[in-house]
């Protein structure tokens, strides 16, 4: 099934608010899908128009039936389709026909389950398509909606949702979710509800037949009751539209988290040169993440305590925690964790030790992190004139607060000063338990504004992912766009462009190589080296021998006529013996490079989000070593730059052990007019690679020093 792309017109804002539900397949009976639906619906508060559309009852619940939608005579907003999939075209055939807004397909049996199942969605998408309605599924679990009351589906959660009284931590800070898998959403849900956080939406997208993930996060984003997304996937079926939506939402402020499943598998793609061995599926996502300032969340527990840190916590001017603790071993725990995620615990100075240790016994410490130790009663108390000082003392960014919440009766929290310090907002503050948590510890501290964990590694996970979050906020984001220019296909039927050829098609993105000479014999060689001047660097040219020194085709440092000769012989013999049957062009004379820094730039053309470039440390280890970085083309000289500077070998450009720093900002046009021809050659190219690229250390530029172009199909 092809990929979908959002609609022209965006959803509107309330979307999830429909004025009036038809419910096809309803029943009143409770074992059945349209039954617990239809009974959700309406015991859930929702106050618009019902429909439940059915031949073999004349009303449900007091609400009457009509046999077909045809005779509901009204304008219906929503359409929740429930009946097996062989039925389903021919209602939603009927749904266009009544002109209604939106349909929901509850049906399984679609796309998902291949052969002439997908042909009955082919069908339904045939039919959408034509008519202009909005489709929700294939294959959803529906939606939960709060504001509207609206409960559009089956989902047992809803059962007890009417009964949930405890108390929302932020109520004003609600969390949309939206998820490809219903159960892993609805669980989002009833995990953060357990802590005390607030939702706005729970949308269960099924096959994405018609409305993708892209468009549920730009309705989010635009919804004033959502202010942090979540979207769980197994793949972005609209990655244009998914890119677009999530930049809206950096702009409006509002933080994505995705948590991407399946990131182990292997692309479709064969690995034909470096870059695409180093660029796996789901590089291209967290690429894209990148750009845009998207958190990722390895799993579900991380998933819930970023929606917790997101949700309460203001965002951190910088890494440094300080941590109040009850128990020294806690503490100790909490510090190391905290380091192992890139923040810091800095030791308190003097001034700020001075008004802390008076509350402490004398074996405790103020060091940070400040260990208040089991105090009875006045622990709680203590522990929260201290958090009021490490706030007021500018020391510290964030507070870490470690207490034991095993009790029923006490917990070493006051609800009134946590709730002024989260009010105030000034320093993020995140609680954590190191006993499981009583319903008296948790209800203490989401009626303080905050709630209460107890999984310390997700604690810490998620306070440097909201740091990093916050420092690429504070980054001004990538303006580069496409210059609008289009490369024809290169007239040749090989499958790759050798590096001669490669330089002459993208010769106008300035890859250099006006001085190569492609010579097809020995004296050719020796005349175009003499021409150029020595040394000189000879490779083999064939379109069938993407990795050259691996077949000897690779000669380097040829300083006189006589090494040239003898060079051509063997690069040529190597090849045939090597690479039997591989068609040889020439071999490339080159002027030899001066020495410097060697990078590997390289561009792979990915199915959801088109070409992500890879910029890394290069040469022959570029496999070995993998110290590359992804970022979806376009790229300005000044991210480039910036993204040069993250690689872990940057330091040896910069001056490492009191070497010359190498101006590296030729590599960084030179990656941008790569991301720029990229873009031109998107329809025709699969990979590109230009490896290494020399960064001259005398300062006079660099050299791309090789370069393989590899076509598609």
């Amino acid at each position: 099934m092809k990929d979908q792309t959002s609609p022209q017109a965006p959803l509107p804002e309330d979307f999830f608010n429909p004025g009036s539900i038809a419910f096809i397949g309803a029943t009143p009976k409770q074992d059945k899908l349209g039954g617990r639906l239809f009974q959700y619906a309406t015991g859930f508060g929702y106050t618009g128009k019902v429909y439940p559309v059915t031949p073999a009852y004349e009303e449900i619940g007091g609400h009457r039936c009509y046999a077909s939608i045809l005779d509901v005579k009204a304008p219906i907003d929503l359409a929740i389709i429930v009946i097996p999939a062989k039925r389903v075209p021919d209602a939603v055939e009927e749904c266009a026909e009544a002109g209604v807004d939106t349909v929901m397909i509850i049906s399984s049996g679609f796309a998902e389950e291949g052969g002439a199942a997908l042909e009955l969605q082919e069908r339904v998408l045939a039919t959408v398509e034509r008519s202009g309605m909005k489709l929700i599924g294939p294959n959803s679990e529906g939606y939960l909606s709060f504001a509207g009351r609206v409960c559009a589906t089956f989902s047992p959660v809803v059962e007890k949702i009417n009964e949930d009284l405890f108390p929302h931590a932020a109520p004003d800070r609600k969390i949309g979710v939206i998820s490809q898998s219903g159960g892993m959403g609805f669980a989002v849900y009833t995990r953060g509800r357990h802590l005390g956080l607030s939702f706005s939406h729970i949308i269960s997208t099924g096959n994405e037949g018609g409305l993708t993930s892209a468009d549920y996060v730009d309705v989010m984003v635009r919804d004033p009751e959502t202010k942090v997304i979540v979207v769980l996937c197994e793949g972005i079926r609209d990655g244009v539209g998914f890119a677009r939506s999530a930049a809206r939402a950096r702009e409006a402020g509002k933080p994505v988290i995705v948590c991407k499943l399946g990131r182990s598998a292997a692309g479709a793609r064969a690995a034909a040169s470096h870059t695409a061995s180093l660029t796996g599926e789901h590089s291209a996502y967290r690429a894209t993440f990148r750009r845009h300032g998207i958190v990722e969340a390895a799993d579900m527990d991380e998933l819930v305590a970023l929606c917790a840190a997101f949700a309460l916590m203001p965002l951190p001017a910088g890494r440094r925690v300080g941590i109040v603790t009850t128990s020294g071993g806690g503490g100790t725990m909490a510090a190391d964790m905290l380091s192992d995620v890139g923040l810091t615990v800095p030791e308190l100075s003097a001034e700020t030790q001075e008004q802390i240790l008076p509350m402490l016994p004398g074996h405790a410490s103020a060091l940070n992190p400040v260990d208040t130790t089991a105090q009875g009663s006045a622990t709680g108390p203590v522990s929260m004139k201290i958090a009021r000082i490490l706030e007021a003392s500018g020391e510290v960014d964030m507070l870490l607060h470690i207490v034991s919440a095993a009790r029923e009766n006490a917990v070493a929290l006051e609800e009134d000063v946590l709730a002024e310090i989260m009010t105030r907002g000034k320093t993020p503050v995140m609680c954590w338990a190191y006993t499981l948590a009583s319903n008296f510890a948790r209800k203490t501290a989401a009626d303080g504004k905050t709630v209460l964990m107890t999984d310390l590694r997700q604690v810490c996970q998620a306070m440097a992912k909201v740091t990093e979050y916050a420092e690429l906020l504070a980054e001004t984001p990538d303006s580069a766009e496409a210059d609008g220019k289009a490369l024809s296909r290169p007239d040749t039927s090989a499958g790759a462009l050798t590096e001669h050829q490669a330089k002459a098609w993208l010769r106008d993105y300035g890859l250099g190589g006006e001085g190569d000479v492609l010579a097809t014999s020995a004296d050719a060689a020796e005349k175009a080296a003499e021409g150029m001047g020595y040394p000189v660097v000879m490779k083999v040219q064939s379109p069938d021998i993407l990795h050259k020194t691996e077949v000897g085709g690779v000669r380097v440092g040829l300083a006189d006529a006589a090494a040239v000769k003898a060079a051509y012989g063997e690069i040529v013999s190597n090849a045939a013996a090597k690479a039997s049957g591989a068609t040889v062009d020439g071999v490339l004379v080159q002027k030899m490079a001066p020495k410097g820094v060697e990078l590997v730039v390289g561009m792979v053309n990915d199915a959801t989000f088109g070409p992500i470039m890879m910029i890394g440390a290069g040469g022959t280890a570029v496999e070995l070593f993998g110290d590359v970085i992804h970022y979806p083309a376009p790229i300005s000289p000044a991210t480039a730059k910036q993204l040069l500077g993250k690689l872990k070998s940057a330091p040896l450009w910069n001056g490492f052990r009191g070497g010359e720093p190498v101006d590296m900002g030729p590599a960084a046009d030179l990656i941008a007019r790569i991301s720029q021809a990229a873009l031109a050659a998107s329809d025709h190219v699969a990979e590109m690679e230009f490896n290494p690229v020399i960064v001259h250390g005398d300062g006079s530029g660099l050299t791309v020093a090789d370069a393989v172009v590899i076509l598609k199909q």
